[in-house]
């Protein structure tokens, strides 16, 4: 494109070199007055001097004005000529003397039409500017055509092309074409295009087959697990104990619970975690008494009475919330936890305090994060999910989950909502 700007730029300065070129020439060409038919004229005069008839048709291309040897007007060959050698000068004139023997008689008077040269001259210039205006009008509606063909119809299809891409359609071709700005880049876009096609193909079969691997691991998992809760109700049915009735309870719930992951596990991956039933009923709060019983099953918690009210939860997502603090509780600080309550603002908000070394403050903000472990974890397994987990989990139901350090340990806070407050 470069070189065919710089070729219609010299186009246009050898055109316009020309036109001037040819206007100057011409003006070189057009001669003031023509010496040899003045000459000629003067001839006439002095060989016909005296008689009037005579000099009065005087052959040659210019009017004229004799005047006598004192000044006096003999005769004018047209109206509004100089009619003395003073009036002739300031007219730009030449007055010349007329010689008959040797004496002079009088003088002619050629008019020059200076007027007419100057309105010669006033077109000409019109017309070069007129074609030198014109010239570069065509010429610069040429150029939008071309930049309109070459650059901004390939561009407006690049856009489009763009907009296919970014909604997700990879199906549509860009078409080729070579002989525009745009031409390299389009093979390139296209080959681009054919790439995240193979890209998402091979992305639906990398999900495809991990759906495939979760779905088989949740059947195998599922099959010792129903084993463990046949089993369990068989050893209730004979029991006679009563503490060892609670730990068999506790084991068939915390099998049951498993049994309901697996399930979710089956139908979900942590990519898809919108796809995870949050399914909120109203529940009394009595409900927590028995969600921290299943969470404690080292004997770890003491919990003050949970204050009476209906709370809005999913019974078995906020059992999961609570196992994962407790659990984290059991794990990193190695203490008791202590669990008290407090109903503020159409919320019911449970603390769980523990007697451990707590997470370092710049830490706090990233508890939440996606695959994140402190930095007092590191000796710990984990995988960095739970308390992701926890707090989508808890968002789902319109509630929240908060931690903060205490001088004398850590607290893990779920703010749970109670029912007809959201």
């Amino acid at each position: 494109m470069f070189r065919k700007l710089m070729l219609l730029l010299v186009v246009v300065a050898l055109t316009g070199g020309v036109a001037v070129f040819g206007f100057l020439a011409q003006l070189k060409e057009e001669t003031p007055l023509d010496r040899v038919a003045i000459n000629a004229m003067v001839q006439q005069t002095e060989i016909n001097w005296g008689i009037p008839e005579t000099l009065e048709r005087l052959e040659g291309p210019y009017a004229y004005t004799l005047l006598d040897q004192s000044g006096a007007v003999l005769f004018q060959s047209a109206e509004g000529l100089s009619r003395s050698v003073n009036e002739a000068l300031l007219n730009r004139e030449t007055p010349i003397d007329i010689m008959v023997n040797g004496q002079l008689v009088g003088k002619i008077i050629i008019h020059n039409d200076h007027e007419a040269a100057f309105h010669r001259l006033k077109m000409r210039l019109t017309l070069l500017s007129g074609a030198m205006m014109v010239l570069p009008f065509l010429l610069g509606l040429g150029y939008i055509l071309y930049l309109n063909k070459n650059v901004l119809r390939p561009f407006s299809k690049m856009q489009r092309f763009a907009r296919h891409i970014a909604k997700g359609d990879l199906d549509l071709p860009l078409e080729m074409d070579r002989n525009h700005l745009f031409g390299a880049f389009t093979e390139s876009f296209d080959m681009m295009r054919e790439e995240l096609a193979v890209a998402r193909q091979n992305e639906y079969l990398a999900n495809k087959s991990k759906k495939e691997l979760v779905a088989g691991l949740s059947h195998d998992i599922k099959t010792p697990v129903a084993s463990i809760k046949a089993i369990t109700e068989l050893m209730l049915i004979n029991v006679a104990d009563e503490k060892t009735e609670r730990q068999l309870q506790t084991l068939y719930s915390k099998a049951d619970q498993i049994d309901q992951l697996v399930t979710d596990m089956f139908h979900s991956t942590l990519e898809e975690l919108n796809e995870l039933k949050v399914n909120i009923t109203e529940e009394s709060s009595e409900l927590l008494n028995e969600i921290i019983r299943n969470a404690d099953y080292s004997g770890v918690i003491t919990a003050q009475p949970v204050p009476s009210c209906l709370l809005a939860v999913d019974a078995i997502r906020l059992q999961q919330v609570v196992d994962n603090v407790v659990h984290n509780a059991r794990k990193y600080a190695g203490t008791g936890v202590a669990v008290s309550f407090l109903i503020r603002e159409g919320f019911l908000e449970a603390e769980f305090a523990d007697g451990g070394p707590g997470v370092e403050e710049e830490e706090l903000p990233l508890l939440f994060h996606q695959y994140y472990r402190g930095s007092r974890a590191v000796n710990q397994s984990g995988a960095g999910l739970g308390l992701y987990l926890s707090r989508h989990l808890m968002r789902r139901m319109q509630g929240e989950i908060e931690c903060y350090n205490r001088p004398d340990g850590f607290t893990v806070k779920l703010i749970i909502p109670l029912t007809g407050t959201n």
